[in-house]
């Protein structure tokens, strides 16, 4: 898998084998960074990969401009790839191993744009959402970025939608903090 956009372009990472990563496609990476760069400026900005995977939106985030990556990745094995591929392209990064949601729970920071692409099946983005609002880890003016089944109904209360954009069978929504 490599980089699509910025002054990492064309980079190579090692991606994670498994049925439990589903990286992010090409297509749908530009789509996005193509997007949020219509939206706001990317210097001095911070982007958290909050199920990272293979961590190549955190990757092409600081690839095009953002000032900083997070990730979160709770596979140990795929986490250590994460580091290893930032290690490579010389990308400095505050990684989390473990549970997403109990990282949000206990995370210090905000961040300016927070990226949210868990297991489809897992259940996950209604609680996910909640702990982002309820602990303010989305900056002022921030984006939430949730990529999901087209079908799925996900409550976004305390988030109002900017854009959204249907791919096949996924969507991507892009969210504002309503506060």
């Amino acid at each position: 898998m490599q980089i699509t956009g910025g002054s990492l372009k064309s980079r190579k990472i090692d991606s994670p084998k498994g049925a439990n990563v589903r990286p992010t496609l090409s297509q749908i990476r530009e789509s996005i960074f193509s997007t949020l760069y219509s939206l706001i400026d990317f210097e001095e900005k911070n982007f958290l990969d909050a199920f990272a995977g293979s961590g190549i939106m955190g990757f092409e985030a600081v690839s095009r401009g953002f000032k900083s990556a997070a990730f979160i990745e709770k596979d140990k094995k795929t986490f250590y790839q994460i580091k290893s591929n930032a290690q490579k392209l010389g990308i400095e990064a505050d990684f989390f191993a473990g549970d997403t949601l109990k990282i949000l729970k206990k995370i210090d920071s905000n961040f300016d744009v927070i990226y949210v692409d868990p297991p489809y099946q897992s259940g996950l983005y209604d609680e996910v959402l909640a702990t982002i609002k309820s602990r303010a880890l989305l900056k002022t003016n921030g984006i939430l970025i949730l990529e999901h089944p087209k079908d799925l109904a996900i409550n976004t209360d305390g988030f109002h939608t900017i854009k959204e954009k249907i791919y096949a069978d996924k969507k991507l929504t892009y969210l504002a903090s309503d506060s």
